[in-house]
């Protein structure tokens, strides 16, 4: 039996294991060692589809439920709902272990090895109320027995990611910027012979899908009837559509919670009483045809997009063939200010008493953390630090399969 280490994330996920003394990072899809976290109910074959073959049958319209950023939902009553999920009658936490099950069995396929036990990451925060935080790993704990893991440890994520960051000079401190899907989290730690000493770590419930979610609400949503005006219904006068439809839609994990016989009246009421008809029909159309994810991902194909180059755009032709919104990289920087100041004093606030000047490297983790706003961040707090970006996608794995090898 074995021990797998799982970066289990709210928009992808890794796994690996210990070959010698090497790491052998999972090829969790053919050619890949990152795998989407999202999963499709594909309602005409009856199957579940995991990853990217749960993008593409997004992307390609077929009739089903998809679902994405689960890990944000962890520690609240919805992941112990029973619902019907496409095909099925189930609760949320059912939907998570059926991923994990997949990495599981991928995991074995690759490595001809029976994985009991899992050494999962965590972030250092699920949520900033305890309670909420120690029933989010309640909840992934179970996760884990139901997919088929005997037993289950975990290691806050920007620890495990400290482990692969390379050796520092003796006594030298080092700072894990951890930013996922989710969260974002932190760790200090100081170099001592030849290992490392953590010394704090900290985290905030800040990450790449709120980046998406305010982006949306800022340069999409308008276009949806966001902010506009509605006639009212007896006398004269207007009021301003309600924010809830637009906050939803705009928000990963409650996209698939949409599509109900009352939001369905709601966004007709509002097409009937709208001024600006031609903006609520594109939100009718949205609700009508189930198009919550694809705009998602375009906003978060537009933000790489913006981030890569000065001038970008968001591509809105699922919605309408020639619709697009401009994104430039300082638009992007502005809508993203107050998000990043948080992450900029939450890493300040890791430090202590310890003083910016005393970092020798920061390790950036996660494919947020890569943003320019966050990495600009950074460089203002810690200018003489070494930036460490090589391993961002999959530092946090393979630092889960050295740990589970060290205590194996």
């Amino acid at each position: 039996m074995a021990t797998l280490g799982i970066d289990f994330g709210t928009s992808n996920t890794a796994a690996a294991v210990m070959a010698g003394d090497t790491v052998f990072r999972i090829p969790v899809e053919p050619g890949r060692e990152t795998l989407p976290t999202s999963v499709f109910f594909d309602q005409e074959r009856k199957r579940t589809l995991i990853g990217s073959a749960a993008n593409a049958a997004l992307i390609a319209g077929r009739e089903g439920r998809f679902m994405r950023a689960l890990k944000s939902v962890l520690g609240t009553p919805l992941m112990r709902e029973m619902r019907q999920i496409g095909y099925e009658r189930m609760t949320l936490l059912d939907v998570v272990a059926r991923f994990l099950s997949t990495v599981r069995t991928r995991a074995h396929d690759a490595t001809r090895l029976d994985f009991d036990t899992a050494l999962s990451g965590r972030p250092v925060r699920f949520h900033p109320d305890p309670a909420r935080h120690a029933q989010a790993l309640a909840d992934l704990t179970e996760a884990y027995h139901i997919a088929g893991f005997a037993h289950v440890d975990f290691l806050p994520e920007p620890e495990a990611a400290a482990l692969t960051a390379g050796p520092l000079g003796q006594g030298q401190l080092g700072l894990v910027v951890d930013i996922g899907g989710g969260t974002s989290d932190f760790t200090l730690y100081r170099q001592d012979a030849g290992r490392i000493a953590v010394l704090n770590s900290h985290g905030v419930r800040i990450g790449g899908t709120d980046f998406d979610r305010l982006l949306s609400l800022a340069h999409v949503m308008p276009l949806l009837g966001r902010g506009g005006d509605i006639r009212n219904a007896f006398g004269t006068g207007t009021t301003t559509a309600p924010n809830a439809i637009y906050n939803d839609l705009a928000t990963w994990e409650k996209i698939a919670f949409l599509y109900t016989a009352e939001t369905r009246r709601r966004v007709a009421d509002l097409l009937q009483m709208g001024v600006d008809r031609a903006a609520f029909a594109r939100l009718d159309t949205a609700i009508g045809m189930e198009l919550g994810h694809d705009i998602a991902f375009a906003v978060e194909a537009g933000k790489i997009a913006a981030n890569d180059t000065p001038e970008g755009l968001i591509d809105l032709g699922v919605l309408d063939r020639a619709l697009t919104v401009p994104l430039s990289r300082d638009a992007l920087g502005h809508t993203l200010s107050d998000l990043t100041a948080q992450i900029g004093q939450a890493a300040r606030d890791t430090l202590g008493d310890t003083a910016p000047g005393d970092v020798a490297a920061v390790v950036f983790v996660g494919g947020s953390s890569l943003m320019g706003t966050v990495t600009h961040a950074m460089t203002d707090l810690f200018p003489h630090a070494r930036q460490v970006r090589a391993q961002a996608f999959t530092a946090v794995s393979d630092g889960l399969a050295m740990a589970a090898a060290r205590t194996a």
